[in-house]
């Protein structure tokens, strides 16, 4: 599994150059079946990164353009009367893919934003008084503008909540950007990415995530670190019981392409941050990577 994986990274690390870091951990998201935010200003690579993943992963994909006149029927979808067939027939939104790229998911109004709620939490819409299902796996990477440019709208605590990790990918290094500056059209190679995971090989992936074990002693520890983040000084709330699910699905996922079938603590110091940054950024934006640093120092890997 290590080798298939490595082999996928690989593939990624030839398109966003320099960022492996960010490609293990939003690979690490699908297979802990969660959702991605990708937080950062325009042109750094976030739609790419997308697009690429799911190119990879042979996936179904889609982009959504968020803006502040998008409503929820342009995400979901709508019934429409057919003549022909004397009813309403339902034509399904753009979130019916297997990856939903909700791009700058900031700049559209809170209605249009909570659209998104169901689907990612219940893998499922309802519309119309009809639940309908959605693809599987379904994977949703959202892409924000920092909130200090104009024009968006801060997304709800419980939008965040739902977001298993939230990334930033960052200038490349020089080496990186010259290469990218010599190099070919970024979106050329993408459309030349063959599938490298087959969606079956992904589903067994995702199960094997959940037979990777966890001793009591670890659970120990995410315990203490979710308790810690509740006592920190300066926040109305810590991590809540959602997160702890997310931080060790997501280290289980970590180990597994790791090539493990047990978590370490470093498995859950890697992804923590990743988990635990866009829960903490209350009050004073910025603070949440010290506020991370310091509930991980704070907190022994051994009571």
């Amino acid at each position: 599994m290590k080798k298939l994986i490595d082999s996928v990274v690989a593939e990624l690390n030839q398109i966003l150059l320099g960022k492996e870091p960010q490609i293990r951990l939003a690979l690490c998201g699908l297979l802990a079946k969660g959702h991605l935010l990708v937080e950062d200003i325009p042109g750094m690579g976030k739609t790419t990164l997308s697009h690429a993943l799911a190119k990879v992963m042979g996936l179904s994909y889609q982009r959504i353009q968020f803006t502040n006149d998008l409503l929820p029927a342009d995400v979901l979808g709508y019934s429409m009367y057919d003549k022909e067939a004397g009813s309403l027939v339902f034509h399904p939104g753009p979130i019916f893919a297997q990856v939903v790229l909700a791009d700058e998911i900031n700049r559209a109004s809170p209605r249009t934003q909570s659209a998104l709620l169901e689907a990612m939490e219940e893998r499922q819409v309802s519309i119309e008084g009809e639940t309908r299902p959605l693809p599987e796996p379904f994977f949703v990477i959202a892409t924000q503008n920092p909130i200090e440019q104009g024009g968006t709208f801060p997304l709800p605590e419980s939008q965040l909540d739902r977001f298993l990790m939230r990334l930033r990918l960052g200038y490349p290094d020089p080496r990186a950007e010259r290469e990218l500056l010599e190099g070919e059209d970024r979106r050329a190679m993408t459309a030349r990415l063959k599938a490298l995971l087959p969606h079956e090989e992904l589903r067994t992936l995702q199960a094997a995530v959940e037979r990777v074990t966890a001793s009591p002693a670890l659970l120990d520890y995410v315990q203490r670190l979710l308790e810690q983040s509740r006592r920190m000084p300066g926040l109305l709330y810590g991590l809540s019981p959602r997160a702890g699910l997310g931080l060790l699905r997501a280290a289980k996922a970590w180990a597994l392409m790791e090539g493990r079938h047990h978590v370490l603590p470093d498995d859950i110091q890697t992804v923590f941050p990743a988990i635990a940054e866009h829960r903490l950024e209350q009050g004073d934006s910025g603070k949440s990577t010290e506020r991370v640093r310091q509930l991980l120092a704070a907190v022994s890997v051994l009571d």
